[in-house]
């Protein structure tokens, strides 16, 4: 023994020379009692043994505790060499399929688009992330505080490993017998966020460490807590903060309160089990979960956690099922055209009244909701422009989330009656009038017998009735009249692009259209006499100001002339006043249109307008199939009727452009609309409301707008 333990002392760790690797093979050094011995009992020349070693019970003595420590810290010592030469292998093998580190940076972020209606106020979010881009020091303190909390205590501490959280995580498997726990940081679910797949191999793992070292040698804390909140997925689609808050609160991330910030950190661990929508309670508890951890760390009071649990919260429902979605999928499909290929965040500013949109979309929900099953109807479209083309209001389907299908834009379907309006029109050209007389009568031409709706007939009528109550034997004959190109050209003219058959059947829609081109089509009878191009963007601008696009676009030009578009407003209104259109009277408020359904009842459609704006409403089932008898003077009259009184409110009366120079008589407000009222040139002064023309003047419909083309006034 050393001479401390000898003594009582404490264990003497320290190498002597005999334990070190260079004494091995020298004798010993003899202690004194050796020594003594040596020189007494005739012990001068007796040998200690043939192998020179100590007895055993020497050796035991010696031993002892010290020597089973040394041992087990000279093995464990050994063991974490081997081990750490092995990691380091391990390491360098995986490590080794990276590129070369002078390549690696962090790519880009995917592009946001920001789509927002005509009063700046947000419609939609679109990109692969679904939410803007936002800095770190433009959101509240406490949801950086809520996830690191929740994720990743010692962030702000750690070198991008966290050995203790590890250990941790590892201990905490064990003992429970299943994974529990997850040992890595925010910057190696960062590094395996923006750089791996998300495989759960060995491989993956060690390269995700390496990446999370390389991360923190190169970023600061804040720049990659801020990419990691702007880029981590949390559920329904949403990655990052700002895409996840408008999905279940429809709110910026930096307007969230602690309670929802919390309900986004918990989303962390499972993003489609604690999805507030879709989970309530969890999401709930979940949350509670992460404000008892923000307590904990020292971020909030135990008052604070306690009251922002009790705090209700509002999460929307709503967002997947809008009908702003139909619009927004329609902007990017029409984005490529105006700016290429998007490499950064911008913003769409459209076109759109978003409070006409939300009136237009719960009028169609709400008919076909309480007579969609009596009428045998199952879907719908509305679409709204004012006297420019601009899109006011567009609704592609009853439910986004049931079906993405944009019918506004894409549907194709037969016009019925509505498509009569380019018959007239090719007439009125030809030298016809609204007093022109035709009979009403069975026809034949070859072997088309076309009857009416009614299956009567009454005799010798005007053009104007003749329109007004939708008789199909006149619009025949007028088609035999002046030929099928000629109605094929006056739809082109004002607006019609989708093929048109040419023979006679097209008098009674037969063609298909969609709803955007014929309520496009039917502009020019609202605004004078002017072509337009249906729009919805008006301008395309990066984040930070720069401007990609601008709408300079000014139209056809004039389409209709002046008499034509009177005589035309004059027919079209009687259809409100007397005919099938009679479901559709704005009392007080002049207006016209044209009704429509196709055969065997498959389509419903109601397409007017005023000196203001002009909406097509169509109703139907997207297999085609018949309804049970809805005609376009039933529901989708109503329909159009509530879109266009909500879409009015608060607007001077405008009186039909091309009809100032004589009285027209409207449905008279009050409890008995069909009394009629007559409007004079005075109280409904079109000019007042009709937008700048082609050569920057406006339409009055009258001499004024003969000076202004003459002098370019």
């Amino acid at each position: 023994m050393h001479a401390s333990e000898r003594n009582g002392g404490t264990l003497d760790m320290r190498l002597t020379k005999a334990d070190r690797p260079g004494a091995v093979g020298k004798k010993p050094a003899r202690s004194a009692s050796a020594k003594r011995g040596s020189g007494t009992g005739g012990g001068k020349g007796r040998k200690r043994g043939s192998t020179g070693r100590r007895p055993k019970s020497a050796r035991t003595r010696r031993g002892g505790l010290g020597g089973l420590l040394r041992r087990a810290v000279y093995w464990s010592v050994v063991l974490c060499i081997w081990g750490g030469i092995a990691g380091i292998g391990v390491l360098g093998y995986y490590a080794a399929y990276l590129p070369p580190t002078s390549e690696w940076k962090v790519p880009q972020r995917p592009p946001n688009v920001r789509i927002v209606a005509a009063d700046g106020s947000l419609m939609a979010n679109r990109g692969d992330t679904g939410g803007e881009a936002v800095r770190l020091e433009q959101l509240p303190p406490y949801l950086e505080q809520a996830v690191i909390a929740i994720e990743d205590r010692r962030f702000r501490s750690h070198f991008g490993l966290d050995p203790i959280g590890l250990a941790r995580a590892i201990v905490t498997n064990v003992t429970t017998g299943r994974l529990v726990q997850g040992g890595s940081t925010l910057t190696q679910q960062l590094a395996k966020n923006l750089f791996l797949e998300p495989d759960r191999t060995l491989k993956r793992k060690v390269q995700e460490a390496v990446l999370a070292l390389w991360l923190e040698a190169n970023h600061s804390k804040d720049e990659i807590l801020e990419m990691y909140l702007n880029r981590v997925y949390l559920g329904a689609g949403a990655y990052g903060v700002d895409a996840a808050a408008r999905r279940y609160f429809d709110k910026s991330a930096r307007m969230l309160n602690v309670a929802e910030a919390a309900t986004l950190a918990g989303l962390l661990k499972a993003p489609s089990r604690y999805a507030p929508t879709r989970n309530p309670d969890l999401a709930a508890e979940r949350a509670a979960t992460v404000l008892a951890a923000m307590a904990e760390e020292g971020y909030l009071t135990e008052r604070e956690a306690t009251d922002a649990i009790a705090a209700p919260m509002r999460v929307v429902t709503h967002h997947t099922s809008a009908s702003e979605n139909y619009i927004a999928d329609w902007v990017m499909e029409l984005l490529p055209s105006y700016v290429g290929g998007i490499e950064q965040d911008i913003i769409v500013d459209t076109t759109v009244d978003l409070g006409l949109q939300i009136i237009a979309e719960d009028a169609l929900r709400r008919a076909l909701a309480d007579e969609g099953v009596k009428r045998g109807v199952e879907q719908g479209a509305i679409v709204t422009l004012d006297r420019a083309g601009a899109v006011k209001a567009l609704v592609g389907g009853r439910d986004y989330a049931r079906s993405q299908f944009n019918r506004a834009v894409n549907a194709h379907r037969q016009p019925g009656s509505a498509f009569k309006p380019f018959v007239y029109l090719a007439a009125l050209e030809r030298g016809l009038t609204p007093n022109t007389i035709r009979v009403d009568e069975p026809v034949r031409i070859g072997k088309w017998a076309p009857k009416n709706y009614s299956k009567s007939y009454k005799g010798p009528v005007s053009l104007t009735q003749a329109l007004s109550l939708s008789l199909n034997t006149v619009a025949a004959r007028l088609a035999n009249e002046v030929g099928p190109r000629a109605i094929i050209r006056s739809a082109r003219k004002l607006g019609i692009t989708s093929p048109l058959q040419s023979n006679l059947s097209i008098a009674l829609g037969t063609s298909e259209v969609t709803p955007l081109e014929i309520a496009a089509a039917y502009v020019p009878f609202s605004n004078g006499g002017y072509g337009i191009v249906p729009h919805v963007i008006r301008s395309i601008r990066t984040s930070d100001g720069k401007l990609l696009y601008a709408r300079q676009g000014d139209g056809k030009g004039r389409v209709i002339d002046h008499s034509t578009l009177s005589d035309m407003n004059m027919m079209m209104a009687e259809t409100l006043l007397t005919g099938t259109g009679r479901a559709a009277q704005l009392p007080g408020r002049p207006a016209g249109g044209k009704t429509g359904t196709s055969q065997n009842f498959r389509d419903g459609w109601f397409i007017g307008y005023t000196g203001t704006l002009t909406t097509a409403v169509w109703l139907g089932n997207d297999n085609n199939s018949p309804t049970k008898r809805a005609t376009g003077g039933s529901l989708p009259a109503k329909i159009w009727k509530d879109v266009m009184t909500a879409g009015h409110q608060g607007l001077a009366v405008a009186g039909l452009p091309g009809v100032s120079d004589r009285p027209l008589t409207v449905a008279r407000p009050g409890a008995n609309p069909d009394a009629p009222v007559a409007i004079t040139p005075a109280e409904g002064d079109p000019a007042r409301r009709l937008p700048p023309m082609r050569d920057g003047t406006q339409d009055d419909g009258g001499p004024l707008d003969l000076l202004n083309r003459i002098f370019g006034g």
